[in-house]
Protein backbone atom coordinates (compact mmCIF):
# COMPACT_ATOMS: atom_id res chain seq x y z
CA UNK A 1 0.00 0.00 0.00
CA UNK A 2 1.33 2.98 -0.80
CA UNK A 3 1.11 5.95 2.48
CA UNK A 4 -0.20 9.16 2.73
CA UNK A 5 -2.07 12.14 1.24
CA UNK A 6 -2.52 11.54 -2.33
CA UNK A 7 -1.15 14.89 -3.62
CA UNK A 8 -1.15 18.63 -2.91
CA UNK A 9 -4.78 19.35 -1.86
CA UNK A 10 -6.84 20.63 -4.88
CA UNK A 11 -7.59 24.79 -4.64
CA UNK A 12 -11.32 25.23 -3.56
CA UNK A 13 -12.18 26.75 -6.69
CA UNK A 14 -10.94 25.18 -10.03
CA UNK A 15 -11.31 24.68 -13.35
CA UNK A 16 -9.60 22.50 -15.42
CA UNK A 17 -9.28 24.42 -18.99
CA UNK A 18 -8.17 27.52 -16.56
CA UNK A 19 -5.77 25.48 -14.96
CA UNK A 20 -4.12 24.64 -18.57
CA UNK A 21 -4.98 27.60 -20.88
CA UNK A 22 -5.07 31.01 -18.66
CA UNK A 23 -1.19 30.78 -17.32
CA UNK A 24 0.06 29.03 -20.90
CA UNK A 25 -1.65 32.03 -22.72
CA UNK A 26 -0.43 35.07 -19.89
CA UNK A 27 2.78 33.97 -19.68
CA UNK A 28 4.17 31.54 -22.96
CA UNK A 29 1.39 33.17 -25.14
CA UNK A 30 3.13 32.67 -28.19
CA UNK A 31 4.66 29.28 -27.90
CA UNK A 32 3.35 26.30 -29.60
CA UNK A 33 0.71 24.13 -28.28
CA UNK A 34 -0.46 22.31 -30.68
CA UNK A 35 0.90 20.87 -33.96
CA UNK A 36 -1.74 18.78 -36.26
CA UNK A 37 0.38 16.87 -38.75
CA UNK A 38 -2.13 15.71 -41.69
CA UNK A 39 -1.55 13.92 -44.51
CA UNK A 40 1.20 14.64 -47.12
CA UNK A 41 2.74 16.46 -43.93
CA UNK A 42 0.46 19.27 -44.17
CA UNK A 43 0.72 20.83 -40.41
CA UNK A 44 -1.64 23.11 -38.10
CA UNK A 45 0.35 24.95 -35.44
CA UNK A 46 -1.47 27.08 -32.52
CA UNK A 47 -0.05 28.81 -30.06
CA UNK A 48 -1.65 28.86 -26.25
CA UNK A 49 -2.66 32.49 -27.18
CA UNK A 50 -4.84 31.43 -29.97
CA UNK A 51 -6.33 28.70 -27.94
CA UNK A 52 -7.29 30.39 -25.11
CA UNK A 53 -8.89 32.74 -27.35
CA UNK A 54 -10.34 30.13 -29.27
CA UNK A 55 -11.55 28.41 -26.30
CA UNK A 56 -12.90 31.09 -24.78
CA UNK A 57 -15.06 32.28 -28.07
CA UNK A 58 -16.84 28.89 -28.24
CA UNK A 59 -17.66 28.80 -24.30
CA UNK A 60 -19.53 32.47 -25.14
CA UNK A 61 -21.26 30.88 -27.78
CA UNK A 62 -22.12 27.91 -25.69
CA UNK A 63 -23.47 29.93 -23.18
CA UNK A 64 -25.64 32.52 -25.79
CA UNK A 65 -27.56 29.30 -26.10
CA UNK A 66 -29.03 29.60 -22.87
CA UNK A 67 -28.43 26.00 -21.52
CA UNK A 68 -28.97 24.65 -18.32
CA UNK A 69 -26.17 24.55 -15.56
CA UNK A 70 -24.16 20.83 -16.08
CA UNK A 71 -25.67 20.68 -19.71
CA UNK A 72 -23.51 17.46 -21.62
CA UNK A 73 -22.15 18.73 -25.26
CA UNK A 74 -21.51 15.84 -26.84
CA UNK A 75 -18.53 16.04 -29.69
CA UNK A 76 -19.15 13.48 -32.61
CA UNK A 77 -16.26 15.20 -34.77
CA UNK A 78 -12.62 13.50 -36.05
CA UNK A 79 -9.25 13.99 -35.44
CA UNK A 80 -9.43 17.50 -35.85
CA UNK A 81 -8.58 20.74 -34.15
CA UNK A 82 -12.45 21.41 -33.43
CA UNK A 83 -12.56 18.65 -31.27
CA UNK A 84 -10.28 19.40 -28.57
CA UNK A 85 -11.46 23.31 -28.72
CA UNK A 86 -15.18 22.39 -28.42
CA UNK A 87 -13.92 19.96 -25.33
CA UNK A 88 -12.52 22.60 -22.96
CA UNK A 89 -14.70 25.47 -23.96
CA UNK A 90 -17.72 23.05 -22.53
CA UNK A 91 -15.14 22.93 -19.30
CA UNK A 92 -14.59 26.47 -19.88
CA UNK A 93 -17.95 27.74 -20.14
CA UNK A 94 -19.13 25.36 -16.94
CA UNK A 95 -21.09 22.73 -18.91
CA UNK A 96 -19.86 19.03 -19.11
CA UNK A 97 -17.81 17.48 -21.97
CA UNK A 98 -18.53 14.76 -23.64
CA UNK A 99 -16.31 12.78 -26.05
CA UNK A 100 -17.47 10.30 -28.13
CA UNK A 101 -15.47 8.08 -30.74
CA UNK A 102 -15.82 8.75 -34.41
CA UNK A 103 -15.79 5.22 -35.15
CA UNK A 104 -19.25 4.64 -33.70
CA UNK A 105 -22.10 3.44 -35.48
CA UNK A 106 -25.19 6.00 -35.72
CA UNK A 107 -26.80 3.57 -33.12
CA UNK A 108 -23.89 3.42 -30.97
CA UNK A 109 -24.09 7.23 -30.88
CA UNK A 110 -27.44 7.43 -30.32
CA UNK A 111 -27.36 5.45 -27.51
CA UNK A 112 -25.01 7.35 -25.71
CA UNK A 113 -27.06 10.44 -27.01
CA UNK A 114 -29.86 9.00 -25.19
CA UNK A 115 -28.20 7.61 -21.99
CA UNK A 116 -26.26 11.01 -20.98
CA UNK A 117 -29.38 12.96 -22.01
CA UNK A 118 -27.18 15.08 -23.91
CA UNK A 119 -28.34 19.07 -24.70
CA UNK A 120 -26.29 19.93 -27.90
CA UNK A 121 -24.49 17.38 -30.26
CA UNK A 122 -21.27 19.26 -31.91
CA UNK A 123 -20.52 17.17 -35.32
CA UNK A 124 -17.35 17.25 -37.71
CA UNK A 125 -17.48 17.27 -41.45
CA UNK A 126 -17.66 13.58 -41.43
CA UNK A 127 -20.08 12.52 -38.67
CA UNK A 128 -23.97 12.63 -38.23
CA UNK A 129 -26.58 11.19 -36.04
CA UNK A 130 -29.86 9.51 -36.29
CA UNK A 131 -32.62 12.04 -36.82
CA UNK A 132 -34.78 10.16 -34.75
CA UNK A 133 -32.77 11.32 -31.92
CA UNK A 134 -31.74 14.41 -32.91
CA UNK A 135 -35.13 16.08 -31.71
CA UNK A 136 -35.30 18.38 -29.40
CA UNK A 137 -31.39 18.83 -28.62
CA UNK A 138 -29.08 21.58 -30.69
CA UNK A 139 -26.89 19.94 -33.38
CA UNK A 140 -23.94 22.33 -34.20
CA UNK A 141 -22.61 21.48 -37.47
CA UNK A 142 -18.80 23.02 -38.85
CA UNK A 143 -20.42 26.10 -39.80
CA UNK A 144 -21.69 26.84 -36.51
CA UNK A 145 -18.60 26.16 -34.89
CA UNK A 146 -16.89 28.62 -36.93
CA UNK A 147 -19.42 30.97 -36.70
CA UNK A 148 -19.17 30.69 -32.78
CA UNK A 149 -15.40 31.02 -33.25
CA UNK A 150 -15.41 34.76 -33.93
CA UNK A 151 -17.83 35.67 -31.06
CA UNK A 152 -16.51 37.69 -28.73
CA UNK A 153 -14.71 35.34 -25.78
CA UNK A 154 -15.89 34.80 -22.67
CA UNK A 155 -14.01 37.51 -20.22
CA UNK A 156 -12.62 34.51 -17.81
CA UNK A 157 -13.50 31.09 -17.03
CA UNK A 158 -17.04 29.58 -15.39
CA UNK A 159 -15.89 29.90 -11.31
CA UNK A 160 -16.06 26.24 -10.66
CA UNK A 161 -15.67 24.07 -7.80
CA UNK A 162 -13.02 20.90 -7.86
CA UNK A 163 -15.87 18.44 -7.29
CA UNK A 164 -18.39 20.24 -10.04
CA UNK A 165 -18.42 17.89 -12.91
CA UNK A 166 -16.15 18.31 -16.10
CA UNK A 167 -16.45 15.61 -18.24
CA UNK A 168 -18.47 12.64 -19.22
CA UNK A 169 -16.56 9.84 -20.65
CA UNK A 170 -18.24 6.16 -22.03
CA UNK A 171 -16.51 2.96 -21.85
CA UNK A 172 -17.22 -0.83 -21.74
CA UNK A 173 -17.79 -2.62 -18.44
CA UNK A 174 -19.64 -5.92 -17.77
CA UNK A 175 -23.14 -5.07 -19.17
CA UNK A 176 -24.20 -4.97 -22.64
CA UNK A 177 -24.29 -0.94 -22.76
CA UNK A 178 -21.31 1.13 -22.00
CA UNK A 179 -21.87 3.12 -19.08
CA UNK A 180 -20.70 6.98 -18.35
CA UNK A 181 -17.69 7.46 -16.30
CA UNK A 182 -18.43 10.61 -14.77
CA UNK A 183 -15.10 12.97 -14.03
CA UNK A 184 -15.13 16.49 -11.57
CA UNK A 185 -12.52 19.38 -12.58
CA UNK A 186 -10.46 17.66 -9.94
CA UNK A 187 -9.72 15.09 -12.12
CA UNK A 188 -6.63 17.40 -14.06
CA UNK A 189 -5.09 18.38 -10.67
CA UNK A 190 -5.42 14.35 -9.98
CA UNK A 191 -3.18 13.66 -13.22
CA UNK A 192 -0.26 15.89 -11.03
CA UNK A 193 1.87 12.39 -9.90
CA UNK A 194 2.14 11.28 -13.40
CA UNK A 195 4.31 14.11 -14.59
CA UNK A 196 7.22 13.67 -12.93
CA UNK A 197 6.81 9.82 -11.85
CA UNK A 198 5.85 8.34 -15.39
CA UNK A 199 6.04 11.02 -18.00
CA UNK A 200 8.92 12.96 -17.33
CA UNK A 201 7.64 16.02 -18.83
CA UNK A 202 8.57 19.26 -18.62
CA UNK A 203 7.95 22.64 -20.49
CA UNK A 204 10.87 22.40 -22.86
CA UNK A 205 9.28 18.74 -23.91
CA UNK A 206 7.40 17.84 -27.39
CA UNK A 207 5.70 15.20 -26.81
CA UNK A 208 4.19 13.04 -29.74
CA UNK A 209 0.69 10.83 -29.35
CA UNK A 210 -0.42 8.15 -31.45
CA UNK A 211 -3.96 8.47 -30.42
CA UNK A 212 -7.01 10.42 -31.48
CA UNK A 213 -8.28 13.24 -29.90
CA UNK A 214 -11.17 11.42 -28.23
CA UNK A 215 -9.29 8.58 -26.42
CA UNK A 216 -8.85 9.76 -22.93
CA UNK A 217 -5.24 8.41 -23.05
CA UNK A 218 -5.07 11.04 -25.82
CA UNK A 219 -6.63 13.82 -24.28
CA UNK A 220 -4.88 13.30 -21.21
CA UNK A 221 -1.23 12.14 -21.50
CA UNK A 222 -0.98 13.77 -25.45
CA UNK A 223 -2.67 17.44 -24.62
CA UNK A 224 -3.63 17.97 -20.74
CA UNK A 225 -0.64 16.67 -19.32
CA UNK A 226 1.69 18.46 -21.46
CA UNK A 227 -0.11 21.95 -21.25
CA UNK A 228 -0.19 21.37 -17.58
CA UNK A 229 3.57 21.98 -17.86
CA UNK A 230 3.58 24.15 -20.41
CA UNK A 231 4.79 21.78 -22.93
CA UNK A 232 4.41 21.34 -27.00
CA UNK A 233 2.11 18.63 -27.85
CA UNK A 234 1.88 16.95 -31.26
CA UNK A 235 -1.10 14.95 -33.14
CA UNK A 236 -1.37 12.95 -35.86
CA UNK A 237 -4.51 12.64 -38.39
CA UNK A 238 -2.88 10.87 -41.09
CA UNK A 239 -2.80 7.67 -43.22
CA UNK A 240 -1.73 5.26 -39.95
CA UNK A 241 1.78 4.39 -41.59
CA UNK A 242 4.10 2.86 -38.85
CA UNK A 243 7.35 4.52 -40.05
CA UNK A 244 5.15 7.56 -39.74
CA UNK A 245 5.77 7.79 -35.94
CA UNK A 246 9.34 7.65 -36.80
CA UNK A 247 10.13 10.28 -39.70
CA UNK A 248 7.41 13.35 -36.97
CA UNK A 249 9.92 11.97 -34.40
CA UNK A 250 13.17 13.24 -35.97
CA UNK A 251 11.20 16.49 -37.96
CA UNK A 252 9.40 17.60 -35.19
CA UNK A 253 12.37 16.73 -32.65
CA UNK A 254 9.92 15.19 -30.50
CA UNK A 255 11.39 14.54 -26.83
CA UNK A 256 8.43 11.71 -25.63
CA UNK A 257 6.90 9.78 -27.67
CA UNK A 258 3.23 8.25 -26.44
CA UNK A 259 1.22 4.97 -27.72
CA UNK A 260 0.00 1.35 -26.89
CA UNK A 261 2.19 -1.30 -27.48
CA UNK A 262 1.20 -2.70 -30.51
CA UNK A 263 1.94 0.89 -31.87
CA UNK A 264 5.58 0.19 -31.20
CA UNK A 265 5.56 -3.60 -31.78
CA UNK A 266 4.29 -2.38 -35.40
CA UNK A 267 6.97 0.38 -35.83
CA UNK A 268 9.49 -2.47 -34.89
CA UNK A 269 8.53 -5.21 -37.56
CA UNK A 270 7.66 -2.62 -40.27
CA UNK A 271 9.44 0.35 -40.09
CA UNK A 272 13.41 0.78 -39.49
CA UNK A 273 13.53 2.47 -36.37
CA UNK A 274 17.53 2.46 -37.05
CA UNK A 275 17.36 4.42 -40.03
CA UNK A 276 15.60 7.33 -38.10
CA UNK A 277 17.29 10.56 -36.02
CA UNK A 278 15.80 9.42 -32.54
CA UNK A 279 18.46 11.59 -30.89
CA UNK A 280 15.66 14.27 -29.72
CA UNK A 281 13.72 11.30 -28.16
CA UNK A 282 14.51 10.86 -24.09
CA UNK A 283 11.94 7.71 -23.68
CA UNK A 284 8.52 6.24 -24.97
CA UNK A 285 5.28 6.29 -22.92
CA UNK A 286 2.96 3.27 -23.33
CA UNK A 287 -0.28 2.26 -21.49
CA UNK A 288 -3.63 0.87 -22.69
CA UNK A 289 -2.08 -2.81 -23.08
CA UNK A 290 0.23 -4.75 -20.81
CA UNK A 291 3.43 -4.23 -22.09
CA UNK A 292 5.50 -7.86 -22.78
CA UNK A 293 8.82 -8.41 -21.27
CA UNK A 294 9.94 -9.53 -25.40
CA UNK A 295 8.98 -5.88 -26.68
CA UNK A 296 10.03 -3.66 -23.85
CA UNK A 297 13.29 -6.01 -24.72
CA UNK A 298 13.20 -5.43 -28.78
CA UNK A 299 12.50 -1.88 -28.11
CA UNK A 300 15.57 -0.73 -26.43
CA UNK A 301 17.89 -2.97 -28.17
CA UNK A 302 16.65 -1.30 -31.41
CA UNK A 303 16.62 2.07 -30.33
CA UNK A 304 18.64 2.33 -26.97
CA UNK A 305 15.50 4.06 -25.25
CA UNK A 306 13.64 3.42 -22.33
CA UNK A 307 10.02 2.69 -22.70
CA UNK A 308 7.99 3.31 -19.42
CA UNK A 309 4.64 1.92 -19.08
CA UNK A 310 1.69 2.90 -17.07
CA UNK A 311 -1.24 1.03 -15.60
CA UNK A 312 -4.64 2.66 -15.39
CA UNK A 313 -8.47 2.99 -16.36
CA UNK A 314 -11.48 5.41 -17.32
CA UNK A 315 -12.29 5.31 -13.69
CA UNK A 316 -8.74 6.90 -12.42
CA UNK A 317 -6.52 7.31 -15.21
CA UNK A 318 -3.00 5.89 -14.53
CA UNK A 319 -1.72 4.81 -10.60
CA UNK A 320 0.78 2.96 -11.10
CA UNK A 321 4.05 2.80 -13.40
CA UNK A 322 7.68 2.84 -14.25
CA UNK A 323 9.50 6.14 -15.63
CA UNK A 324 12.19 8.23 -14.80
CA UNK A 325 12.21 8.07 -10.96
CA UNK A 326 11.04 4.16 -10.83
CA UNK A 327 13.45 1.56 -12.87
CA UNK A 328 11.37 -0.84 -15.01
CA UNK A 329 11.04 -4.21 -13.81
CA UNK A 330 10.32 -6.06 -17.06
CA UNK A 331 6.74 -7.70 -16.93
CA UNK A 332 5.65 -5.24 -13.94
CA UNK A 333 3.87 -2.00 -15.22
CA UNK A 334 5.52 -0.46 -12.03
CA UNK A 335 4.80 0.53 -8.65
CA UNK A 336 2.01 3.23 -7.18
CA UNK A 337 2.95 6.84 -7.81
CA UNK A 338 4.40 8.36 -5.75
CA UNK A 339 1.41 9.96 -3.19
CA UNK A 340 -1.27 7.44 -4.46
CA UNK A 341 -3.22 5.35 -1.96
CA UNK A 342 -3.08 1.82 -3.63
CA UNK A 343 -3.78 -1.60 -2.60
CA UNK A 344 -4.62 -5.14 -2.57
CA UNK A 345 -7.71 -6.34 -1.49
CA UNK A 346 -8.88 -9.34 -0.12
CA UNK A 347 -11.35 -10.88 -2.99
CA UNK A 348 -13.86 -11.50 -1.03
CA UNK A 349 -14.30 -10.11 2.73
CA UNK A 350 -13.48 -6.88 4.64
CA UNK A 351 -11.57 -4.20 2.25
CA UNK A 352 -8.22 -4.90 4.27
CA UNK A 353 -5.29 -4.58 2.75
CA UNK A 354 -3.13 -7.60 2.51
CA UNK A 355 0.69 -8.18 2.41
CA UNK A 356 2.90 -8.14 -0.65
CA UNK A 357 2.94 -11.93 -2.13
CA UNK A 358 -0.68 -12.33 -2.17
CA UNK A 359 -3.16 -11.91 -4.50
CA UNK A 360 -6.10 -9.83 -4.61
CA UNK A 361 -8.21 -7.05 -6.12
CA UNK A 362 -6.06 -4.04 -6.98
CA UNK A 363 -7.81 -0.98 -5.12
CA UNK A 364 -7.24 3.21 -5.38
CA UNK A 365 -8.54 4.88 -2.36
CA UNK A 366 -11.59 7.04 -2.85
CA UNK A 367 -9.71 10.07 -1.51
CA UNK A 368 -7.73 10.67 -4.49
CA UNK A 369 -8.93 13.51 -6.42
CA UNK A 370 -8.07 11.61 -10.08
CA UNK A 371 -10.79 9.61 -8.61
CA UNK A 372 -14.04 9.35 -10.86
CA UNK A 373 -17.64 11.64 -9.32
CA UNK A 374 -19.46 8.16 -10.37
CA UNK A 375 -20.75 6.07 -13.15
CA UNK A 376 -23.86 8.31 -15.08
CA UNK A 377 -27.18 7.31 -13.54
CA UNK A 378 -25.59 3.49 -12.72
CA UNK A 379 -26.10 3.39 -9.22
CA UNK A 380 -25.75 -0.28 -8.96
CA UNK A 381 -22.85 -0.60 -10.77
CA UNK A 382 -21.40 2.12 -8.83
CA UNK A 383 -21.77 0.58 -5.91
CA UNK A 384 -20.45 -2.38 -7.02
CA UNK A 385 -17.08 -1.14 -7.28
CA UNK A 386 -16.50 0.55 -3.81
CA UNK A 387 -15.83 -1.46 -0.67
CA UNK A 388 -15.45 0.70 1.85
CA UNK A 389 -13.59 3.94 1.43
CA UNK A 390 -11.33 1.79 -1.99
CA UNK A 391 -12.49 1.65 -5.58
CA UNK A 392 -12.09 -1.95 -7.21
CA UNK A 393 -11.91 -1.69 -10.91
CA UNK A 394 -11.83 -5.64 -11.12
CA UNK A 395 -8.33 -5.91 -11.58
CA UNK A 396 -6.60 -9.45 -9.93
CA UNK A 397 -2.96 -8.46 -9.25
CA UNK A 398 -0.07 -8.43 -6.42
CA UNK A 399 2.59 -6.33 -5.02
CA UNK A 400 6.21 -7.99 -4.49
CA UNK A 401 8.57 -6.88 -1.71
CA UNK A 402 9.94 -3.91 -3.76
CA UNK A 403 6.25 -2.33 -4.42
CA UNK A 404 6.22 -3.49 -8.36
CA UNK A 405 2.86 -4.68 -9.32
CA UNK A 406 2.40 -7.95 -10.93
CA UNK A 407 -0.60 -8.05 -12.90
CA UNK A 408 -2.87 -11.23 -12.91
CA UNK A 409 -5.96 -11.10 -15.21
CA UNK A 410 -9.37 -9.54 -14.12
CA UNK A 411 -12.08 -10.52 -11.84
CA UNK A 412 -14.80 -9.76 -14.65
CA UNK A 413 -15.00 -10.63 -18.39
CA UNK A 414 -14.16 -6.92 -19.35
CA UNK A 415 -11.81 -7.16 -22.65
CA UNK A 416 -8.69 -5.03 -24.16
CA UNK A 417 -8.72 -4.88 -27.56
CA UNK A 418 -5.95 -2.25 -28.56
CA UNK A 419 -6.03 -0.17 -25.38
CA UNK A 420 -9.99 -0.38 -25.13
CA UNK A 421 -11.65 -2.14 -22.62
CA UNK A 422 -15.11 -3.72 -24.66
CA UNK A 423 -17.85 -5.72 -23.10
CA UNK A 424 -18.28 -9.33 -23.93
CA UNK A 425 -22.13 -8.75 -23.72
CA UNK A 426 -22.37 -6.13 -25.91
CA UNK A 427 -20.62 -7.69 -28.98
CA UNK A 428 -22.35 -10.90 -28.02
CA UNK A 429 -26.13 -8.56 -27.99
CA UNK A 430 -24.70 -7.90 -31.60
CA UNK A 431 -23.91 -11.52 -33.05
CA UNK A 432 -26.93 -12.73 -31.53
CA UNK A 433 -29.12 -10.96 -33.87
CA UNK A 434 -27.38 -12.92 -36.95
CA UNK A 435 -30.16 -15.46 -38.26
CA UNK A 436 -27.02 -17.94 -38.51
CA UNK A 437 -26.31 -17.95 -34.72
CA UNK A 438 -27.96 -19.89 -32.32
CA UNK A 439 -25.32 -18.85 -29.34
CA UNK A 440 -22.39 -17.03 -28.71
CA UNK A 441 -19.85 -16.00 -26.86
CA UNK A 442 -16.86 -13.76 -27.17
CA UNK A 443 -13.54 -13.62 -25.55
CA UNK A 444 -9.73 -12.47 -25.69
CA UNK A 445 -7.74 -15.15 -27.38
CA UNK A 446 -3.84 -15.22 -27.58
CA UNK A 447 -2.84 -14.98 -31.13
CA UNK A 448 1.10 -14.24 -29.93
CA UNK A 449 3.00 -13.80 -26.83
CA UNK A 450 2.29 -10.13 -26.31
CA UNK A 451 -1.17 -10.29 -28.59
CA UNK A 452 -4.39 -10.91 -27.64
CA UNK A 453 -7.55 -10.32 -30.20
CA UNK A 454 -11.11 -10.51 -29.91
CA UNK A 455 -13.01 -14.04 -31.12
CA UNK A 456 -16.50 -15.11 -31.47
CA UNK A 457 -17.37 -18.74 -30.42
CA UNK A 458 -20.65 -19.29 -32.39
CA UNK A 459 -22.94 -22.71 -32.10
CA UNK A 460 -25.05 -22.13 -35.80
CA UNK A 461 -28.39 -22.03 -36.29
CA UNK A 462 -29.34 -25.76 -37.39
CA UNK A 463 -29.78 -25.54 -40.84
CA UNK A 464 -28.67 -22.07 -41.64
CA UNK A 465 -25.08 -21.52 -42.49
CA UNK A 466 -23.01 -19.14 -41.40
CA UNK A 467 -19.96 -16.92 -43.26
CA UNK A 468 -17.28 -15.24 -42.15
CA UNK A 469 -17.67 -12.42 -44.76
CA UNK A 470 -21.52 -12.34 -43.48
CA UNK A 471 -20.57 -12.16 -39.74
CA UNK A 472 -17.63 -9.13 -40.31
CA UNK A 473 -20.03 -7.15 -42.75
CA UNK A 474 -23.07 -7.81 -40.07
CA UNK A 475 -20.64 -6.65 -37.26
CA UNK A 476 -19.53 -3.77 -39.22
CA UNK A 477 -22.74 -2.16 -39.32
CA UNK A 478 -23.40 -2.01 -35.75
CA UNK A 479 -20.39 -1.71 -33.60
CA UNK A 480 -17.01 0.45 -33.98
CA UNK A 481 -14.33 -1.12 -35.53
CA UNK A 482 -12.51 -1.50 -32.23
CA UNK A 483 -15.27 -4.13 -30.37
CA UNK A 484 -15.36 -6.01 -33.77
CA UNK A 485 -14.00 -9.82 -33.51
CA UNK A 486 -10.67 -10.38 -35.64
CA UNK A 487 -11.41 -14.34 -34.96
CA UNK A 488 -14.97 -16.09 -35.70
CA UNK A 489 -14.97 -19.86 -34.31
CA UNK A 490 -17.56 -22.92 -34.66
CA UNK A 491 -18.06 -24.45 -31.52
CA UNK A 492 -20.26 -27.43 -31.36
CA UNK A 493 -21.61 -26.11 -27.76
CA UNK A 494 -20.32 -23.48 -25.01
CA UNK A 495 -18.60 -24.59 -22.16
CA UNK A 496 -20.80 -23.52 -19.27
CA UNK A 497 -21.81 -23.53 -15.48
CA UNK A 498 -24.49 -25.94 -13.83
CA UNK A 499 -26.57 -22.99 -13.33
CA UNK A 500 -25.91 -22.15 -17.32
CA UNK A 501 -23.26 -19.58 -17.31
CA UNK A 502 -21.06 -19.44 -19.81
CA UNK A 503 -17.38 -20.19 -18.77
CA UNK A 504 -15.81 -17.66 -21.09
CA UNK A 505 -11.92 -19.17 -19.26
CA UNK A 506 -12.38 -22.25 -20.60
CA UNK A 507 -13.02 -20.94 -24.43
CA UNK A 508 -10.17 -21.82 -26.34
CA UNK A 509 -9.02 -21.64 -30.36
CA UNK A 510 -7.98 -25.27 -30.70
CA UNK A 511 -11.92 -26.41 -29.45
CA UNK A 512 -13.31 -24.26 -32.94
CA UNK A 513 -13.25 -24.71 -36.48
CA UNK A 514 -12.51 -21.24 -37.71
CA UNK A 515 -14.89 -19.71 -40.20
CA UNK A 516 -13.43 -19.00 -43.72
Amino acid sequence: MQPGSPVDPVPERFNAARHLLAANAATRGDKTALVLVGEGGRRERFTFAEIDRSVRALAAGFVALGLPPRSRIMIRMGNEPGYLLVYFAALAAGFIAMPSSPQLTGAEASFLLEDSDAAVVVLGAAQAIEPDHARERIILGPGDVARMLQTEPLPAYADTAADDPAYLIYTSGTTSRPKGVLHAHRAVWGRRPMHDNWLGVGESDVVLHAGTMNWTYTLGVGIMDPWARGATTILYNGPRDPAVWLRLIAEERATLFAAVPSVFRQMLKYAEPGGHDLSSLRHGITAGEALSATLLSEWQRATGKPLYEALGMSEISTYVSSGPTVPVKAGSPGRPQPGRRVAILPLEGEPMPVPPGETGLLAVHRSDPGMMLGYWNRPEEEAAVFRGEWFTGGDVAEFDEDGYLWFHGRADDVMNAFGYRVSPSEVEGVLIQHPAVHEVAVTEVAVREDLRVIAAFIVAEPGVAASRAELEAHCASRLAAYKQPREYLLVDALPRTPNGKIQRKRLAPAAGRRLA
